[in-house]
């Protein structure tokens, strides 16, 4: 026993020299949180090593006494022995420490960082929208950028251009085969804002999607295709969409990059992610914004 009590005091000086190199600069200041923290760790390491070595002598000495319950679970039976005093102690103790801590120690209605941290998020999120409440196109173009260049630059490139195999060139409004592998496989992740989608295949002869994507791709240049029709039921003659039904296939207005953001979407190349609380409206405005002014 003795050997074992020399070796539990040799472990716990370890573990708070360990505990103590890992974290010893917070415990220089004048913050008594972090002492307090230190204080618990020294109870809980000495606690847990000579508990532990009493329950270890215990089962190499000690014999099982007392009088059996009468009841059997396949054959083994359960000694009605009354609860060990150490650990009742240690129980109540623990139920006490909890409501002095929550009270007093480090009461849950006291100062708290986070606590700050969200009060001026909140505080500065109000007069951000209070200041921006009716922003310029040109100041909406500069907020844009600044918030392309953050949240979409990492895929689509600085310059927008894109990145091959991992987002799409957003100078153009969009490419043929954009167009090819909606008509192919439909358009159904935008369902906040359009919640009908698209079905695949609106039109399936080969010459008549290559008309259409050629159209569509080429701005609504020269002479519409018949086959358009198909189209323009739900995104308009002009391909402008109507709202809830389809969206904008002609420029990028707001309620399109907005649905985008909010939704993600799957494309020819990839999926991009939901932004859905990321940007607040006049972030996603702002970012339409500067999408249409750099695009062909």
């Amino acid at each position: 026993m003795k050997s074992m009590v020399i070796g539990g005091i040799i472990l716990i000086i370890a573990l708070l020299a360990g505990t103590y190199f890992a974290a010893g600069d917070a415990f220089n200041g004048d913050d008594y949180i972090n002492s307090l923290a230190m204080l618990g760790a020294v109870a809980i390491i000495t606690i847990s090593v000579f508990v532990v070595l009493k329950y270890v002598n215990q089962m190499k000495n000690d014999t099982a006494s007392g009088d059996l319950a009468e009841e059997r679970w396949d054959g083994i039976g359960e000694y009605k022995n009354a609860v060990p005093t150490g650990w009742a102690l240690a129980f109540i103790g623990t139920i006490v420490w909890m409501f002095w801590y929550f009270t007093v120690g480090y009461p849950i209605n006291g100062f708290s960082q986070v606590g700050q941290w969200n009060e001026e998020t909140l505080e500065y999120n109000a007069k951000f929208e209070k200041k921006w409440e009716n922003p310029s196109d040109e100041t909406l173009k500069a907020m844009g950028q600044s918030t392309f260049l953050v949240q979409c630059a990492p895929c689509h490139g600085v310059d927008a251009e894109g990145i091959a195999g991992k987002a799409h060139n957003l100078t153009k409004r969009i490419s043929k085969e954009q167009v090819v592998y909606t008509i192919k496989n439909g358009a159904n992740n935008l369902t906040t804002a359009y919640p009908a989608g698209m079905p695949p295949m609106m039109l399936t002869d080969e010459a008549d999607i290559n008309a259409v994507a050629d159209y569509v791709a080429g701005g609504f240049k020269g002479t519409q295709p018949a086959s358009f029709a198909a189209c323009s039921s739900c995104h308009g003659d002009d391909g402008k969409g109507m709202e809830a039904v389809a969206p904008n296939i002609r420029a990028y207005d707001d309620s399109l990059v907005t649905a985008v953001l909010k939704n993600g979407k799957k494309g020819a190349i990839g999926s991009m992610p939901s932004f859905d609380g990321r940007l607040n409206d006049t972030q996603e405005k702002a970012l339409a914004t500067y999408l249409r002014s750099i695009g062909e």
